[in-house]
């Protein structure tokens, strides 16, 4: 078959799949899209019910979304006592700083593994690797004595070390590999105008690098906010303790308050959803690019 008709022949393939196989992989996608919502959606489906029930009320054969009786009582004691808003406060706090803490190392470190040559450039990405090969809970008594002995114990800043150090190596080698996708004859041009290092790095380079950075921010930022177990040993001071610690504290040994415990949940997943929408439209192309090398 000479290459005339075998391109012709590949042409009318792709011409009768698409007209006729679009459908039912339409139909398939989007029914796969739905479960995967309607898994996603459920639980906060029950946190919401629970929370706007009245008496405490777990359990019930009613499915609607709002129940008989619906109260926003429980979201009026949050406020009342306050020490929801001290929880979220601490949490916001210190994710807002590990993301920025985190995004600036973690640029500056993947940008000079991508653009410069060095000894032990290849072992040192190697140590980031391997770093993230060891869970969190083997760190935890030796990062405990260490935190204690330089009096950093019991404080904010004594959570920024391991949240810091914990999210680097990761938003390392995934800014390193974004860096690696833009073109360095942009620099080159920049330098030949008389731009130092710094400034390209910072109005041609960071700038590009927008998807990549709001990944790495997003990482970062829910590394500080969903921690538990190192935000339990290190924090005991009530006004310090963090929004996961503060919900384990709500689980009583022999009763819970679940209604309050729920309409708690709910609204800490706000400032969560907020910052996925601001950084939706760079969700695909950081997780995408980055791993593409040209």
């Amino acid at each position: 078959m000479d290459k005339n008709k075998r391109s012709e022949l590949i042409k009318w393939k792709n011409r009768y799949f698409e007209k006729y196989d679009s459908i039912p992989k339409i139909i398939l996608i989007y029914t796969i899209l739905i479960i995967c919502c309607i898994i996603a959606i459920y639980p906060l489906k029950n946190m919401l019910s629970v929370s706007l029930r009245p008496n405490n009320a777990l359990i019930s054969s009613d499915l609607s979304i709002i129940p008989d009786g619906a109260s926003l009582d429980n979201y009026r004691r949050i406020f009342e006592e306050g020490k929801v808003i001290v929880w979220v406060k601490n949490s916001l706090k210190i994710s807002i700083a590990t993301a920025v803490i985190s995004v600036g190392l973690s640029a500056s470190a993947g940008y000079a593994f991508s653009r410069f040559k060095f000894k032990g450039k290849k072992q040192g990405m190697l140590a980031f690797l391997v770093t993230q090969m060891f869970p969190g809970v083997m760190l935890l008594t030796p990062m405990f004595i260490l935190l204690s002995t330089l009096g950093f114990n019991n404080s904010h800043f004594g959570l920024l070390i391991p949240y810091v150090a914990t999210s680097v190596p990761f938003s390392v080698w995934l800014l390193k590999g974004y860096f690696d996708t833009i073109p360095y004859s942009l620099e080159e041009s920049a330098y030949i105008d008389g731009c130092s290092p710094l400034r390209t790095f910072l109005q041609i380079v960071v700038p590009l690098a927008k998807p990549a950075l709001a990944i790495a921010a997003l990482f970062a930022f829910m590394t500080g906010w969903s921690e538990f177990l190192v935000a339990r040993v290190i924090v005991t001071d009530p006004s310090l303790i963090t929004l996961p610690v503060g919900l384990s504290n709500m689980m009583g040994s022999f009763s819970t308050d679940w209604g309050l415990y729920s309409a708690t949940a709910l609204i800490t997943t706000v400032p969560v959803m907020l910052v996925f929408l601001g950084l939706s439209r760079y969700l695909v192309g950081g997780l995408t690019l980055g791993g593409v090398k040209e």
